[in-house]
């Protein structure tokens, strides 16, 4: 199987000179890599995706070579291409060509990321956003050839894959990290921060939801390899971590789940689930509570996503609705709407030129590239961006709540109990 040559012809003599660059293999094809779903663009707020764009635009500036797609239908990428175009090079005038795996009349190829993968040296890059349950292979084969990896949250799903992934990392000096750029929010940059002041931990409660088109988008595995849990509550449970490191850490977590409308067409899989555990802080060993609920039946509304949470410490509380920050437009076409140009800004600036360097859901990509490039000129070790980036060893207790959560739920809501090692990490998970 051989990648698309009408896709790559022409950007190869523009990279000729940039062998010294990291080259990027995006795997997975969806709304989030390049804005593309069921043959049209979507109706999400990432209509023009997200990482394809981040990496157009760090080739046009130099930080990046080769750029390759693998999904696993091949079909699609004449849409895809002519989508990037539309909705890429004719909004900013960026280079939207791309190589791509498997060919245009593969239907089907389950494993043409390992082809694309071939063409990538040791010290390459690849983000990896495809279902939860095929992260942890993809990883591998990544790391088997020496790639620095970034995944979409979740980053695995179990204990026993972040473990091995981990491992592989440290003796490899790898960047393996997960795609979780609530950190880069400055909102939730600066609540983390605040939270770190107020004491001892007490009460966190969590909500984030996307609407019920979600449902048709991801129907292909909702329920069948992973749930709404693992793919919406790993933001929250990542900031909570985050923001509790080394000051609290988790032991007991119990999950609920409401059903009936994802039934309703025909996909069987949790509308809503909610995952209670129970914290206990390192040094008073008072208890806490964390709440967090991830929904995908939420109605058209105003915003995509709806993303809040309240925080209480033994000194103080914090209050973020993500979602509404007083600002709304209102337009004939949509309608009003509570937009977020934090995260990603789509329009042009006064050249015509995209400007969104300086968003979250940008600089949650750039910054991994910058950092895989300082690995790789020996300015820094992978470990030292522990604490700076989500590294597969910063997250582990994320992974950990995950899988209890749903140990839970498939155990009629039995209480989960988390070990922890000698060593501060999650051991095991226990059916109480």
């Amino acid at each position: 199987m051989k990648g698309n040559p009408s896709s790559i012809q022409g950007n190869r003599l523009q990279l000729s000179d940039m062998k010294h660059l990291p080259n990027v293999l995006i795997v997975g094809s969806g709304e989030y890599t390049t804005g593309y779903v069921h043959g049209a663009a979507s109706r999400s707020d990432k209509s023009a995706g997200v990482v394809a764009l981040t990496l157009f635009d760090l080739r046009a500036s130099g930080k990046v070579g080769r750029l390759l797609m693998a999904g696993t239908n091949g079909t699609k990428f004449p849409g895809i291409r002519k989508h990037l175009h539309e909705k890429i090079t004719d909004s900013y005038g960026l280079d939207s060509s791309i190589e791509t795996y498997p060919d245009d009349n593969e239907p089907s190829d389950p494993s043409a990321y390992l082809q694309a993968m071939d063409q990538l040296q040791p010290g390459d890059a690849v983000i990896v956003f495809t279902p939860d349950s095929t992260h942890f292979e993809i990883a591998i084969q990544a790391t088997k050839r020496r790639l620095h990896v970034l995944i979409a949250k979740p980053m695995v799903k179990t204990m026993d894959q972040h473990r091995s992934l981990a491992e592989i990392a440290a003796n490899t000096n790898l960047l393996v990290c997960m795609e979780v750029h609530k950190r880069w929010d400055p909102i939730y940059t600066d609540a983390g921060e605040r939270i770190r002041s107020l004491g001892d931990f007490s009460l966190f409660h969590a909500y984030m939801s996307q609407p019920k088109s979600q449902l048709d988008s991801f129907k292909a595995w909702a329920g069948k390899s992973s749930d709404i849990s693992y793919y919406l509550n790993a933001h929250h449970l990542d900031f909570l971590c985050n923001s509790l490191h080394g000051k609290a850490r988790p032991l007991l977590v119990t999950a609920m789940a409401s059903n009936g409308v994802a039934q309703m067409k025909s996909i069987e899989t949790e509308d809503s689930i909610t995952l209670t555990s129970r914290w206990q802080n390192m040094t008073s060993k008072s208890l806490g509570t964390a709440v967090c609920t991830a929904s995908w039946i939420a109605p058209q509304s105003d915003v995509h996503s709806q993303q809040r949470f309240f925080y209480q410490g033994h000194r103080g509380e914090v209050t973020v609705d993500q979602a509404h920050r007083g600002y709304s437009v209102a337009d004939d076409q949509k309608g009003f709407q509570s937009p977020n140009p934090l995260f990603m800004k789509y329009g042009p600036d006064a050249q015509g030129n995209f400007s969104g360097q300086q968003c979250y859901g940008y600089r949650s990509i750039s910054d991994f590239i910058d950092a895989a490039i300082s690995v790789e000129k020996g300015e820094t070790r992978a470990s030292d961006w522990n604490l700076k980036l989500a590294t597969i060893h910063d997250t582990f207790l994320v992974t950990a709540i995950l899988q209890a959560g749903r140990m839970s739920l498939d155990n009629d809501s039995a209480g989960i109990t988390i070990r922890h090692g000698s060593v501060g990490l999650p051991s095991s998970l226990i059916v109480r």
